[in-house]
Formats: structure tokens, C-alpha cells, sequence
């Protein structure tokens, strides 16, 4: 398991090697002023994808690999995504975890069973499948809203529509879900 600042510094040299660094001293001055908010903001972010990865998958490893891998994203891709950094974060890290769910899936069915894993449980399976079944924008902002917890206005940024379209698709997002899982509506 690596440690945070190992990851960090391990997306810095990805990034250094992959690309040719700007001459001047106005150049050096801007990354240097990048790197520094992005560790400022490094903690949060980092909270933020290991929460989602967690709550998607259920396993502390994988949601730590989720967090790795999305953080070090977020360092590759800073200047475009520093504005809105923490909505941008939970969708990858959400992402990310259904990516490594879906590969999860594929290589079980291919080897033998890991029995150093536990099993998913009975309600995750099901909250995947009746995620699966709702529309792209619903899935977005449920994950969004509910299972990283951002405010509406940060979901409504990150996906490029208002905050009244988060509304909506939150409130048909979730009452298809009730539908799927079988639970009773909510009275208000």
C-alpha cells in the first residue's frame, strides 16, 4: 500500500517524463503555484474518492487503489480541473470503482474464487444493478448527490446543467430505485 505523498510524487514523474516543460521563468513560477493547490487540496480529494470507492465497492484495498488512481489523474489534468476539482474527483473516482467492479466480475467468472476478499454483499449486487438500469444523467447525479453527498450546485457544475435538472433527475433517479429494490415510497 502506498502512502499519499508517494503517489503524488510518483503522478509528478509520470507527468514530467510525458511532457516537455515550458521554458521561462514565468512557466516554472505557474507550476510551482499548481502543485502547491493541488496538495493544499490533495487531503479532501483524497477523502472524497476513497469515500466513493468504499461506498461503491465495499472493500478498503480497492476503494485505496480507486483514490490512487483518481488522484493521480486529477494531478495529470490540475489546470483543467482545478475550478471544480471536488465534483470532477467524485465522478472518476465513481468511475473508477465501477470500472474495477465490472473487471472484478469478468475475472471471477474466468479463475478461481478469491477467498482473501469477502463477498459482495446481497444489497450491493442489487444497489449495481438498479444503478445500472437508470438513465446516464439519472446514474451521474445519484452517484453525485447521494454517494459522494456534494450539494446540488456542485453536482449541476460538474455534470454542465442546471441545478433544477439536478432536482429532477434526482427525484426520478430515486424513485426508480425504489422501484428496482423494492423499497416503499417515501410520504411526505
Amino acid at each position: 500500500m502506498e502512502d499519499r505523498r508517494t503517489v503524488v510524487v510518483r503522478a509528478r514523474r509520470v507527468v514530467t517524463e510525458s511532457r516537455h516543460e515550458p521554458s521561462g521563468p514565468d512557466a516554472t513560477t505557474l507550476g510551482h503555484l499548481i502543485d502547491l493547490s493541488f496538495e493544499e487540496a490533495f487531503d479532501d480529494l483524497y477523502a472524497r474518492a476513497y469515500g466513493v470507492g468504499y461506498q461503491l465497492l465495499g472493500s478498503r484495498s480497492e476503494a485505496e487503489d480507486v483514490a490512487q488512481e483518481t488522484l493521480a489523474r486529477a494531478f495529470v489534468h490540475w489546470r483543467k480541473v482545478r475550478g471544480y476539482a471536488e465534483a470532477w474527483t467524485v465522478r472518476v473516482a465513481g468511475n473508477i470503482a465501477i470500472d474495477t467492479w465490472r473487471r472484478g466480475r469478468r475475472l471471477q467468472h474466468s479463475a478461481a474464487p478469491d477467498t482473501s476478499t469477502p463477498e459482495p454483499t446481497a444489497l450491493r449486487v442489487d444497489l449495481h444493478r438498479a444503478l445500472s438500469s437508470l438513465s446516464k444523467r439519472q446514474r451521474e447525479v445519484v452517484v453525485l448527490r447521494f454517494l459522494a453527498d456534494l450539494p446540488e450546485a456542485d453536482v449541476a457544475r460538474a455534470i454542465g446543467c442546471s441545478p433544477g435538472s439536478v432536482k429532477v433527475h434526482a427525484a426520478r433517479g430515486l424513485a426508480a430505485l425504489r422501484v428496482t429494490m423494492g423499497a416503499t415510497p417515501e410520504v411526505a
